[in-house]
């Protein structure tokens, strides 16, 4: 026997079937959302250990269940500068290239419940690098949740696309931001 509030979630289901959650997540003062069936489990606030000659987007490694996971950092493929303070890990699992890995954010809020049709697509005037991270944005109450493309965050696909490479100077090269 369904519960009261059981018929009420099935009637909003119905009427909303496009509703979907997102784990909000900070860096800087930007709120960005990733869908949370992609989040494998937040491991909290942890500082990645450095790896020599790594790309810019690699913080580094952090150990997870007897696994040491490459740790993507949002905060550098969005070009910021970076902080020193500890920060949280997200362990992200991409289901299509079997990988599993480590997403760098300042801080993670809770779970909102958003409605796909409320997604706006990206602006023509955004450069190439967050054209490719960004899946959108939903304008919220006091300002905008920026959608990520988790399969597009997995350090192999970063490695791939000349987007994030850096210069010999240690600089994102930006020439491929024409396109």
């Amino acid at each position: 026997m369904k519960s009261r509030n059981d018929e009420i979630l099935d009637l909003i289901q119905k009427d909303h079937g496009d509703l979907g959650s997102l784990c909000s997540l900070y860096v800087g003062s930007e709120i960005f959302g990733i869908d949370t069936k992609k989040i494998r489990e937040v491991l909290g606030e942890r500082r990645p250990q450095r790896v020599p000659l790594a790309p810019a987007f690699v913080s580094g490694v952090v150990p997870y269940r007897g696994e040491v996971l490459a740790a993507v950092n949002l905060r550098s493929l969005l070009g910021m500068e970076s902080c020193n303070q500890s920060h949280c890990v997200l362990v992200m699992e991409d289901v299509v290239g079997a990988e599993r890995f480590g997403l760098v954010v300042d801080g993670v809020g809770g779970v909102v419940t958003v409605s796909g049709r409320m997604l706006e697509p990206n602006p023509s005037t955004l450069e190439a690098r967050a054209k490719w991270l960004f899946e959108g944005a939903y304008k919220m109450e006091e300002r905008l949740m920026v959608r990520l493309n988790p399969q597009r965050l997995c350090p192999s696909r970063l490695a791939e696309t000349a987007l994030f490479r850096t210069s010999m100077k240690g600089e994102t090269d930006a020439s491929l931001d024409r396109r």
